[in-house]
């Protein structure tokens, strides 16, 4: 299992994702929950928990509490003592605790798990790879390839594992990629542009395909590359020559296989989409206490 976060990020502002939870709860409940209040009386109470099924880093707690919130207001929703987002979870551990009417907290239920398994999921496997080169000088990155409206929760599940946060979109840092550079209509023109032309405060990064075209954006003054789809001698050769003098990061083809043999190149920064596109969520479960809030049988 890997080791704990030693500190947390703060979870984005809930205006931030608020839609997106409102659109989550509209799908999924529509005009009602035809099961919980056709079987449940609408006042009865009692309790009951989230779980972790399976060992995770836990992720998305906030976000869990607010669902619960926005179907009832009136519903008890407790972090477990203890626990927080970054935290190592065991199976079976809770990690929330709700109160109030139960057909509130069965309508709420499916929207607070895909939330947290996401991100849990997406945490979990991050600092599962930031440990497997935690002994190299390297950061590991994430990208652009989130869920559509998902990239500041799933950049904050990045973050609580371990891991680096790329830029969040176009707007806020430069980065001329192949096609970019094919547009302007060679490598020379789009790297002067991006240098001489950039906003102040706005990283620019240079994408390169070769050792030849690393060499020549750096003699045009980028001081930031990303070096694409190159094998390890190449980017290590890179480092040798530059690495002292501008930000190297490594992409493309790299995955948990083979994602050491880049890292031990020296390179600072390895960015890799599998950080939120091809993550399976983690196993969390809500479960009904089988005590009633007033001490009842349930």
């Amino acid at each position: 299992m890997p080791t704990a976060v030693t500190s947390r990020p703060a979870p984005p502002p809930v205006e931030d994702w608020s839609v997106l939870l409102d659109l989550a709860l509209a799908e999924d409940v529509g005009p009602g929950d035809v099961t919980s209040e056709l079987t449940i009386d609408a006042d009865r109470e009692g309790r009951a928990r989230i779980e972790a099924r399976e060992a995770l880093v836990v992720c998305g707690l906030e976000i869990a509490r607010e669902v619960f919130r926005r179907v009832d207001p009136e519903l008890g929703v407790e972090i477990v003592s203890g626990v927080e987002d970054g935290l190592l979870a065991s199976p079976g551990q809770p990690l929330v605790r709700i109160t109030g009417r139960y057909a509130s907290i069965l309508t709420a239920e499916r929207t607070a798990l895909n939330f947290m398994g996401r991100l849990c999921g997406i945490a979990s496997q991050t600092r599962r790879l930031v440990d497997l080169v935690a002994d190299c000088p390297t950061d590991l990155v994430d990208t652009r390839k989130t869920t559509p409206g998902w990239r500041l929760l799933e950049k904050y599940a990045v973050a609580v594992g371990g891991g680096v946060n790329h830029r969040i979109g176009l707007f806020d840092a430069l980065l001329v990629k192949d096609n970019h550079i094919a547009a302007v209509g060679g490598l020379d023109a789009a790297v002067r542009r991006a240098v001489d032309e950039a906003p102040a405060g706005v990283p620019v990064q240079i994408e390169v395909e070769s050792e030849a075209m690393a060499d020549r954006a750096i003699e045009l003054g980028a001081c930031f590359l990303l070096l694409d789809n190159l094998d390890p001698a190449t980017i290590r050769r890179i480092v040798e020559k530059h690495g002292a003098d501008v930000v190297l990061e490594a992409s493309g083809g790299i995955h948990e296989g083979n994602l050491r043999d880049y890292a031990e190149t020296g390179v600072a920064r390895i960015s890799m989409g599998a950080l939120t596109h091809s993550v399976a969520s983690a196993d969390v479960a809500l479960e009904i206490d089988l005590v009633d809030a007033d001490g009842g049988a349930g």
